[in-house]
């Protein structure tokens, strides 16, 4: 499955972070090279619109059938990824901002620069920038190779 398709088509973007002092200098070069195309900006005024993900690498995983999955997610103050969920594990790592991680089935859990978080499988969240900054997150999926990466409620 091309998970580059599948970010450049997503209605939502991914939620995760990392500040950039904390990346290896390869992937902040990544981070700030011009968006390629798996990059996905939204245009427009909703509250999703300027959110980007960036694939970084996807290997297959140790275990048969999943697929692990790197990408850096920026989303603009005042903006948010929407509500959606992933068909495993994200394990993501607040590089810059603050984030509200609103979740459908737990209390919400704000996030600031150098937070690391985890979202079950199947957890729908969404990520709420309530910070001054862009916010920039590092996520990590570890997924079932047959199914979307995301899927948007």
């Amino acid at each position: 499955m091309n998970r580059r398709l599948l970010l450049r088509t997503s209605g939502a973007a991914v939620a995760g972070a990392l500040g950039a002092a904390a990346l290896p200098d390869t992937v902040a070069a990544a981070a700030e090279a011009a968006p390629g195309p798996s990059a996905r900006p939204t245009g427009g005024s909703g509250p999703t619109d300027g959110v980007t993900r960036r694939l970084l690498q996807e290997h297959p995983s140790p275990a048969e059938g999943w697929e692990a999955v790197q990408t850096l997610v920026e989303i603009p103050r005042h903006k948010e990824s929407g509500r959606h969920s992933h068909p495993g594990v994200e394990v993501g790592y607040i590089i810059r901002g603050d984030v509200l991680m609103e979740f459908d089935d737990r209390p919400p859990l704000r996030l600031r620069t150098g937070d690391p978080f985890f979202i079950p499988e199947g957890a729908v969240h969404n990520a709420r920038n309530v910070g001054t900054v862009t916010t920039m997150m590092l996520s990590t999926y570890v997924v079932d190779e047959t199914k979307p990466l995301v899927t948007t409620y």
